[in-house]
């Protein structure tokens, strides 16, 4: 408990549980316990906080707090909510059988990523129905599992990110034992585990944190509404609670890494900005637990304070999603140009994306209408998170459409070796590895009628602003969440299976490089050639070269490939037959400086070893 308070209802074995709570608006709490026998117990105030403990509370005891003797509010650091975001929350023993004694936790240079949320993943939609499909996702090459956050949301359909009650896990998935469970299991698999969490905004709904303390401030605004209070009045006691949060996953559910939703969305003006603390806080409880934790930054800023050390004036985070890339490659296959897809679409920029990371770095963005972005410098490319498809670039889509909806099928094999084989660390969103057919809509489960009609009319308005005509699914729909679960049964049928292995060899062949070249440690070299254009990446190593040859053409390119007095040798063709393309095959080995037919959407790598090839 170290570098916390405790907060909520902490159950002290015994059937005895503490109780503590930040409400300075308040001028009396009491712990109203409605189940399993109704008692009122006033709770003694300590500064701005109220707290106790008594006897005769077991877990699975519901409560409210009771402010000023006459209103009932859940607890704003409540564990669980098995009612709803309104109804009472209970009291968990968070004490767990765990059998990961040995997991360190793995180097953040083996980290391959898959995300999923959970609801969708399988017909039951909970943790326990995850645990069976871990050994497959371990076969295919993932080593980390992401899962969108598990906060409690209103009803039970939600992404996450409307979330309230930080500390709590989502009733319908199964609970804080039920995550506990799972990331028991990953470990058990060697599978890390990172988590979404939002600590940018707090959800609309079942949010009455307003009432105990000024946890947000209405000094800045963001997308979602009011800002948390970072820098104002009483932020103190606002920061620890997010401190607080963080670390009991790492502490209480053995969470491998937290993926922090929209840090541009967090504003902090304060001389000893809250990500530094979180960064320093998370470092010496790693320390302290002898495990490798890790915090990602999702920020739109192109802004590489956020993983610059604290000794140079930066945050100290880990990794950082790297938007630039995606963007830069689906504008690429696409040829859409609406939004900030009007910043992209040249090779030119991909060519940018694996030299240094962030494309946009202080020039002018048409989409922005304004300079963006700074150089990411000293940054290793391993520590940029890279993808072809999330959850917000597929459900943020009016309709949902997948990358496979939109592009053929030679166009997704190529897309997936331009991340996975990049110098970045890759991420592949859930079903993306088979080719799933079902949409990423987005979906919510309000009761507030004026919030439900809101929120319709918020994505009738994102639909106007893209250009995009017609009708796009209904959020409040049921149907709509039950459109987007996955259908795992596609895995054995065809074209399917044959993707899901060759994603399966990519891996295979990422995990090679990372022995043979270092891969993520520095940039490789690229340059444009051939005719027309095709994209050249070169790994050197010690001992061997990687050489990619990326044609995003519709046609064949002719290629030279790096001069030298050796050959190169065939390492894998995406557009060969075995993946389900339709050649023409590319020759086994090819002389150093040969030049070389490569088919239209096509990634052929080839090797070498390195006294071979100048």
């Amino acid at each position: 408990m170290a570098h916390r308070k405790r907060l909520g209802a902490i159950y002290l074995g015994g059937d005895r549980c503490f109780f503590r709570v930040w409400a300075p608006l308040a001028s009396s709490v009491a712990v109203h316990l409605v189940a399993p026998q109704e008692r009122l117990l006033p709770l003694s105030r300590h500064g701005d906080y109220f707290q106790g403990a008594w006897p005769d509370i077991p877990p699975g005891s519901r409560y409210f707090y009771r402010l000023d003797g006459n209103r009932e509010r859940p607890d704003p650091a409540s564990r669980c909510q098995p009612d709803g975001v309104h109804g009472p929350s209970q009291v968990v023993d968070l004490t767990y059988p765990w059998t990961d004694t040995t997991w360190i936790g793995r180097p953040w240079r083996e980290y391959v990523i898959y995300e999923l949320h959970v609801g969708t993943y399988t017909p039951a939609g909970t943790f326990a129905s995850l645990i069976p499909h871990l050994p497959r996702l371990r076969e295919l090459g993932i080593t980390a599992l992401e899962l969108m956050p598990v906060a409690p949301c209103p009803g039970v359909r939600n992404w996450g990110y409307d979330g309230v009650y930080p500390f709590a896990v989502h009733h319908a998935y199964g609970g804080p034992g039920g995550l506990q469970q799972l990331i028991d299991a990953c470990h058990g698999q060697g599978l890390a585990v990172i988590l979404d969490v939002v600590y940018n905004h707090l959800g609309p709904e079942g949010n009455y944190f307003w009432e105990y303390g000024p946890y947000c401030t209405d000094q800045y605004r963001t997308p979602w509404g009011q800002a948390i209070n970072y820098d104002q009045a009483d932020s103190d006691q606002v920061r620890e609670f997010f401190l607080a949060n963080a670390l009991s996953w790492f502490e209480d559910f053995h969470v491998d890494a937290l993926r922090l939703d929209a840090l541009h969305a967090i504003v902090d003006l304060s001389a000893q900005p809250f990500l530094a603390e979180l960064a320093t806080a998370v470092a010496r409880l790693g320390e302290r637990l002898g495990r490798r934790l890790y915090l990602i930054a999702e920020s739109d800023h192109n802004d590489s304070k956020l993983l610059r050390p604290q000794a140079l004036g930066g945050y100290g985070l880990d990794a950082h999603w790297l938007e630039d890339c995606h963007h830069a490659l689906h504008a690429l296959l696409t040829g859409e140009q609406g939004g900030y897809y009007q910043d992209f679409g040249d090779l030119e920029h991909l060519a940018t994306v694996y030299r240094q990371g962030f494309v946009y770095t202080g020039q002018y963005s048409r989409f922005r209408r304004r300079r963006h972005g700074a150089p990411a410098g000293a940054v290793t490319p391993n520590r940029f998170v890279a993808f072809s498809q999330n959850h917000d670039q597929i459900g943020n889509r009016p309709w949902g459409e997948r990358l496979g909806h939109l592009i053929s099928p030679a166009a997704v094999r190529l897309a997936a070796a331009a991340v996975i084989l990049s110098p970045f660390t890759p991420l592949c969103f859930m079903g993306e590895e088979y080719g799933e057919t079902a949409p990423f809509l987005y979906f919510v489960d309000h009761g507030d009628p004026q919030l439900i009609e809101a929120v319709r009319r918020g994505r009738r308005e994102a639909m106007a602003a893209c250009g995009c005509r017609g009708e796009a699914p209904d959020p409040q729909d049921p149907e709509t969440m039950a459109r987007s679960r996955l259908d795992l049964t596609l895995l054995a049928q065809e074209p399917h299976h044959t993707l899901w292995r060759y994603y399966q060899e990519l891996f295979k062949l990422r995990r090679e490089m990372l022995d043979e070249v270092d891969l993520g440690f520095s940039s490789p070299e690229v340059s444009i050639t051939g005719s027309p254009e095709v994209l050249q990446l070169l790994y050197r190593g010690d001992g061997r070269q990687y050489c990619l040859l990326l044609n995003f053409q519709r046609e064949p390119a002719q290629v030279a490939l790096p001069p030298g007095s050796g050959l190169w040798e065939l390492r894998l063709q995406s557009s060969a037959a075995a993946w389900g393309g339709p050649g023409p095959a590319v020759p086994a080995t090819a002389s150093a400086g040969a030049s070389l037919r490569v088919p239209a959407q096509t990634c052929v790598v080839f090797c070498a070893r390195e006294e071979l090839v100048c």
